[in-house]
């Protein structure tokens, strides 16, 4: 769904429920500038994206002492 940030301002709950269900593209002068999506479903493609990704053998505790000193 796209919609124009006046029409946004005008009927802001119905767009934030609406996003629910579908991502909604914000305009503004006729250009894309802001979308709104449905934050649990992108919390769970985020997590589906990482299965798979780290390798079994990884010793976790290594992996965040080297993530915290930087290296």
């Amino acid at each position: 769904m796209q919609v124009s940030v006046t029409e946004l301002k005008a009927n802001a709950g119905k767009y934030v429920a609406l996003a629910s269900r579908e991502d909604v593209y914000i305009t503004k002068n006729g250009k894309m500038v802001a979308k709104i999506i449905n934050a649990k479903a992108d919390r769970e493609k985020a997590g589906q994206a990482l299965i798979g990704i780290l390798p079994t053998e990884i010793d976790l505790n290594k992996a965040r002492e080297e993530r915290l000193n930087g290296k």
